[in-house]
């Protein structure tokens, strides 16, 4: 005799998903619940109440239902949504592959937390310069607002690849990726 378990429609409904990719957190809108005691540092590095998470599981679980709306980040479910600190980018770039040269070139990005694009029209690289010290801050954009900061040893890789191309009647040093140029500083700037 086989006995249903009340949970097998839902197990069955559930294998239907797709496996990849985050969930539709742009399509949920639910009421905000206050702050939660989360933070998420420069480096990376995901706190609860001061301590760092130390489960790589978790912190890829909440950085996939991680939400940017009106300038702050918050983690939202069907349910409910809970503001939290982020002190520069939500997620950090750890590495890149490189293929093809020129403008064929295609650079693919990871981040810390497993995402992974291609640098492109929906993907762009940006740099910000500190205004004190001129000091570079790179980042690409990885889903629905969220950019990743591309740590130090990436970035050195990806100026190692940069070429001077003029755009608006202005010579810059920066990098091709899917037939799109992505400046990273005026050539004028260089030695």
């Amino acid at each position: 005799m086989i006995v249903k378990r009340p949970t097998d429609g839902l197990t069955q409904a559930l294998s239907g998903l797709p496996k990849k990719g985050p969930p539709p957190v742009h399509l949920w809108n639910p009421p905000y619940c206050g702050e939660m005691d989360m933070r998420i540092a420069r480096d990376g590095t995901w706190f609860h109440e001061g301590s760092p998470i130390g489960r790589a599981g978790l912190v890829k679980l909440f950085s996939s239902i991680l939400k940017l709306e009106d300038g702050r980040y918050y983690l939202v479910t069907p349910v409910e949504k809970v503001g939290i600190i982020v002190e520069d980018a939500p997620m950090v770039a750890v590495d890149f592959d490189a293929t093809g040269e020129g403008t064929d070139q295609v650079l693919t990005f990871r981040t810390k937390t497993e995402d992974e694009v291609i640098a492109g029209p929906d993907h762009r690289i940006r740099v910000a310069r500190d205004p004190t010290t001129g000091e570079p801050s790179p980042y690409i954009h990885i889903r629905a607002g969220l950019e990743a900061l591309i740590d130090r040893k990436s970035f050195y890789r990806l100026v190692a690849l940069g070429v001077h191309e003029t755009v608006d009647d202005k010579g810059w040093f920066g990098v091709w990726s899917q037939h799109h140029f992505f400046p990273i500083i005026p050539s004028s700037e260089l030695p």
